[in-house]
């Protein structure tokens, strides 16, 4: 959403699409998962009204919408892509079958995972170590707002230094929030590194990608 407060800001989406270009263009093979904060965020059910299920669901249907604006913006850049949904809506994506995101991936397209698992009770997080250990992902690469770890929280505390590397088992010990515990527990058993990078400084990516000391990496 950039600088608004809500929806969809075209510069982001612009700026997302040539830097996952960028990195396609290299040849790497790219699958994202996006979530859907800027649309629908989860609200206390005492609040609202919604059940929790019936909000995870209007959460997943967010991730959709921001998959078909990335899609979008993707093409626009002259990226091949395709948007699978687990939730199916065959007029606006795929359904999401494993073997059919792989075949797309080798043959370089870029691959947007909607709907996040397809079920309540789990964060995008949790849907994207899931597929990145479904296809085989060789890292998972964690965009956010802030460069990196840090021993404590940057936005609040300005002696927090980050780390360049840093153990699963650290990252416990130490309660230090990098995503939340299924999702981080399902990259930890399955052995996949999780990169933290800022993804809102244009060509961060690219660095990442290449080896440069970009985030930090948890193994």
């Amino acid at each position: 959403m950039g600088d608004r407060s809500f929806g969809l800001d075209p510069v982001m989406l612009t700026q997302y699409a040539i830097d996952i270009k960028a990195v396609a263009d290299l040849g790497v093979q790219v699958a994202v998962v996006i979530g859907g904060g800027n649309i629908y965020r989860g609200m206390n059910e005492a609040e609202t009204g919604i059940e929790r299920a019936q909000g995870d669901y209007m959460g997943m249907l967010a991730t959709v919408i921001n998959g078909m604006a990335l899609q979008a913006s993707l093409e626009k850049v002259g990226v091949k892509t395709r948007l699978q949904s687990a939730i199916k809506m065959e007029q606006v994506a795929e359904p999401y079958i494993r073997r059919r995101a792989i075949r797309h991936l080798e043959k370089g397209r870029v691959v947007i995972f909607g709907a996040g698992t397809g079920n309540p009770y789990f964060t995008t997080d949790t849907a994207g170590s899931l597929r990145a250990i479904e296809i085989n992902a060789d890292v998972i690469l964690k965009g956010t707002r802030v460069d990196g770890i840090y021993t404590a929280d940057p936005e609040k505390n300005p002696d927090a230094t980050r780390y360049e590397t840093i153990s699963f088992s650290e990252v416990i010990a130490k309660e230090l929030k990098v995503m939340d515990m299924t999702a981080f527990t399902l990259c930890q058993e399955n052995n996949l590194p999780i990169i933290v990078f800022d993804m809102n400084k244009t060509g961060n990516l690219s660095d990442v990608v290449t080896g440069k000391n970009v985030g930090t990496l948890v193994r």
